[in-house]
């Protein structure tokens, strides 16, 4: 009996050791990518120059909030949280610290709000807006910021959907276009005007003079260039959505609806467009459907949100924009950056 007792403990020690020798030899021959854990603190600021803003998606009391990555940070992937809680954010890129936060206050009467901000994240005039946030953008120099909402419906594949774009003067606190519809929209050297426009997608040239945006009318889209100091917007191009002008101003990076054969879906796709040229690329690695506004990360790449494995979480993803490098996860569990290079 007590060979048999010695013997059990023999081999039970000789199992934990193999099992132990088998999780080192994973964690030591591991060749993923997965992302470090992500250590949380507060932010009071906004440092120097390069850092990224977004929207947390973690579940949890900081779900909602804005948090920053400062590129750099002794802490790898460390991130800062904001006490600002945002369903969509945005940043002037050449660094004068102003932003713009949309927040909805949910409740028995929800409301939602526009919240401009600066480096040292203070509140500086808030603005209540017509409906559920679904973009914003900020002017390169932070003088101007564009909101877009639903003001019925909650999605741009909803029918029957519709949307109120203004434009904001962040410096002299005040709504300078309370909706693009106001604006004389020349098509094919023509005015165009229809009952049923809608317009998204802001996004500012670089000497915030102008912006590119989509136009809707029935089921056509077009891609529109505005003026502000005209009031006017002229179509460029069809079947373009949210578009986002690349920090040189040469290119635009937006979603088109792609069906899917056999099945009939349809998917939004992304493709990036030469100006210049009108010459498009379709960034064919990335086959999920991407409902975003996407941000440059750089004149060569693109970033932009997508469920998670998680319900009600998001994910960030960085893809090339030469269309021949697969998509890589970039910042897990955030959505909306806004990248001050």
């Amino acid at each position: 009996m007590r060979a048999r007792i010695i013997l059990f403990v023999a081999v039970s020690l000789l199992c934990l050791a193999a099992a132990g020798a088998y999780a080192w030899w994973v964690a030591a021959t591991r060749t993923d990518t997965a992302p470090a854990t992500r250590i949380e603190k507060p932010l009071s600021t906004l440092p120097a120059a390069p850092y990224t803003l977004m929207r947390l998606s973690s579940l949890g009391s900081v779900h909602g909030r804005m948090a920053l990555e400062t590129s750099g940070d002794r802490d790898a992937g460390a991130r800062q949280i904001s006490p600002l809680s945002c369903d969509r954010v945005h940043v002037a890129r050449a660094g004068s610290g102003r932003g713009i936060c949309l927040e909805a206050r949910r409740g028995a009467l929800t409301t939602y709000h526009a919240h401009f901000f600066d480096r040292s994240l203070a509140v500086l005039a808030s603005f209540p807006l017509a409906g559920e946030p679904s973009r914003t953008r900020m002017s390169a120099d932070g003088t101007l910021a564009a909101t877009t909402v639903f003001v019925s419906g909650h999605s741009y594949a909803s029918p029957g959907f519709s949307t109120r774009t203004s434009i904001f003067d962040v410096v002299g606190a005040r709504v300078l276009v309370p909706d693009l519809e106001a604006f004389t929209v020349i098509k094919d050297a023509q005015v165009f005007k229809e009952t049923n426009f809608n317009f998204w997608g802001v996004s500012f040239t670089p000497d915030a003079k102008g912006f590119y945006a989509t136009l809707q009318s029935g089921t056509r889209l077009w891609l529109v260039k505005g003026d502000i100091a005209l009031k006017t917007m002229t179509v460029l191009a069809s079947d373009v959505e949210c578009p986002s002008l690349s920090p040189d101003g040469t290119r635009i990076a937006f979603k088109r609806r792609t069906t899917i054969l056999p099945e009939g879906r349809l998917v939004w796709r992304i493709v990036v467009r030469d100006l210049a040229s009108g010459a498009e690329t379709l960034l064919a690695p990335e086959t999920r459907n991407v409902d975003d506004q996407v941000e440059w990360i750089n004149d060569h790449e693109i970033a932009y949100a997508l469920p998670a494995s998680k319900p009600g979480a998001t994910d960030t993803w960085a893809m090339a924009t030469d269309g021949l490098k697969a998509p890589r996860l970039w910042m897990p569990m955030a959505s909306s950056p806004a990248v001050v290079p």
